[in-house]
């Protein structure tokens, strides 16, 4: 009992899955509106109607025409004032053979009933009656659902049946017919059936001598059945609805359902990355929707790992300046009356609070650069104008003899090398490396920066090299370098004035531009530094 109640449960919660669900409800009404309009029309039924009522009246009247020649022939005589034999004109009547769902009727001049088929034939119709039995269910379905559109929607469609047939009186049919005309009409008989009517005129020569109607009753039994023919298919048709907007459930409320709970995990601390396999390897929009979120989630987590790795360095780095300070502090305190001790301590404390200055600048541009590189749109680059532009503003240190000249060479020959980029972080990784150059580059050195036009496959690449005269790097660090906080200073280099994040916003510019840098060294001495970008 315990389990069978599960299920039930279990198959409630289902079923508010499913249709709880926005996409799944609007799935379910897509299929089913035309579905619902189409149900609706063939229940009204209205052009068939009324091309049922324009086929019976031609039919009547053709027929009514045969009829009334043969009991002008058959059943008038007399000169010059004809008249009609009663009579003949019921022993015509009788032998016509109409059809049970076709009453005719004769009458004479003053509207006085000379014979009736009902009453006039001796035919008698046998057939094996049908079991007595309860209509079924569908059967009452489609009665009810059939005489609901037609009287919910009969009023919204034009009446066409009702306009190919007029409605009127016996009387206003029979006195056209008198005066030698054909009319037909619509109406209810006695018993409160719909009938179509058709009167023409019985004449000898030109003299009217009698009426002759047909009527016949079976235009609601015929469009009643038609609609009960419909019926199956009908059924059919909302089946096939009902599995495609099903299986269109599964296939796509179902997945986002997933795909939304799996970011939700994510939200909320339960998991650090989405698994949807079944998802991911499907060829279709979700499928591609679930791949991005999955990289998506990826890269988010990627950074939240790198900002806490960069806040730990940063603790790290800060603590050894403090360190230092602290103890020369310290130290300061127990030797107050030896001046030169006490002034090393200052120039140390001076040291680490350049450092220090330097490191938090550092950090702030960083984390300044890394909301620029997200937030600032992109624009086409002239490149080896933009980095003469950079070369340029180091002219003046080119004036002192301490320090190492820039110079600067365009070797693509007037190509004109567009790069899409953001100007300020490229202009960062231009400084950088002329920076880091000339700390390495010695007294009367050069730092060439040179612009050459590379490829990579079908790509057109745009290449900015940074060459010094310094020692080189160690086969080992070529890589290490580009680490946050990484510092391999040469003997003799001012302490503090290198944060060790320079080589590290270059490489995380480069790669936001879809580029890539790389460090070698130099066959003649030096380093060389290659940053190579994909050109327009």
């Amino acid at each position: 009992m315990a389990k069978r109640g599960e299920d039930k449960k279990g198959a409630r919660e289902r079923g508010k899955q499913l249709f709880g669900s926005r996409i799944a409800r609007l799935i379910f009404a897509s299929n089913l509106a035309g579905l619902a309009i189409l149900i609706i029309g063939a229940m009204v039924l209205n052009e068939m109607r009324a091309s049922f009522v324009v086929a019976k009246k031609q039919d009547l009247i053709g027929q009514a025409q045969v009829f009334s020649n043969l009991l002008a022939e058959g059943a008038t005589f007399g000169q010059p004032q004809p008249v009609m034999d009663e009579e003949l004109a019921r022993a015509t009547l009788a032998d016509l053979s109409l059809p049970v769902s076709v009453r005719g009727k004769v009458y004479g001049p003053d509207v006085d009933l000379i014979g009736d088929s009902y009453f006039l034939s001796d035919r008698v119709i046998v057939s094996a009656l049908p079991p007595i039995q309860e209509p079924s269910q569908l059967s009452r379905w489609g009665r009810s659902l059939s005489e609901w559109a037609v009287s919910t929607f009969g009023a919204l469609v034009p009446n066409r049946g009702g306009d190919a047939v007029r409605t009127q009186t016996f009387e206003e049919e029979f006195a056209v017919a008198l005066d030698g005309g054909e009319a037909a009409s619509q109406r209810f008989n006695d018993r409160g059936q719909r009938i179509i009517s058709v009167s023409v005129p019985v004449q000898h020569v030109s003299a009217v001598v009698g009426v002759l109607t047909l009527e016949s009753n079976d235009i609601d039994d015929i469009i009643r059945a038609e609609r009960a023919a419909l019926i199956p298919f009908i059924g059919v048709a909302v089946l096939v609805a009902l599995i495609t907007s099903a299986l269109l459930t599964l296939g796509i409320a179902r997945p986002l359902r997933r795909l939304s709970r799996a970011a939700d995990d994510v939200r909320s601390g339960s998991t650090q990355q989405l698994d949807l396999p079944n998802i991911t390897r499907r060829r279709d929009e979700i499928g591609a929707l679930a791949t991005s979120m999955e990289a998506m989630t990826e890269a988010l987590f990627e950074r939240i790992t790198s900002n806490e790795r960069f806040a730990a360095d940063v603790a790290h780095e800060l603590k050894n300046p403090l360190t230092s300070i602290r103890s020369a502090v310290e130290t300061a305190e127990r030797v107050k009356d030896n001046p030169e001790a006490m002034q090393k301590l200052h120039k140390v404390i001076a040291q680490d609070v350049g450092r220090l200055d330097r490191l938090i600048t550092d950090i702030s541009n960083a984390s300044r650069l890394e909301a620029e590189i997200t937030r600032v749109p992109t624009e086409a680059l002239n490149i080896s104008r933009f980095v003469s532009d950079i070369v340029s503003t180091y002219e003046h240190i080119g004036l002192d003899e301490d320090m190492p000249s820039v110079v600067f060479e365009d070797q693509t020959m007037g190509a004109g090398l567009r790069v899409r980029g953001r100007e300020g972080p490229l202009g960062q990784v231009i400084r950088n490396l002329i920076d880091n150059a000339i700390s390495f580059s010695p007294k009367h050195g050069t730092v060439s920066v040179r612009i050459e036009q590379g490829r990579l496959g079908p790509q057109t690449t745009a290449r900015v090299i940074v060459e010094d005269d310094g020692p080189g790097i160690p086969e080992d660090r070529l890589e290490k370098i580009f680490d946050r906080f990484y510092t391999d200073r040469p003997k003799g280099s001012a302490f503090g004035k290198n944060s060790g994040l320079g080589l590290s916003i270059v490489r995380q510019i480069v790669t936001t531009h879809m580029g890539n840098v790389t460090a070698e060294n130099r066959n003649q001495g030096g380093a060389r530094f290659t940053v190579e970008l994909p050109a327009t």
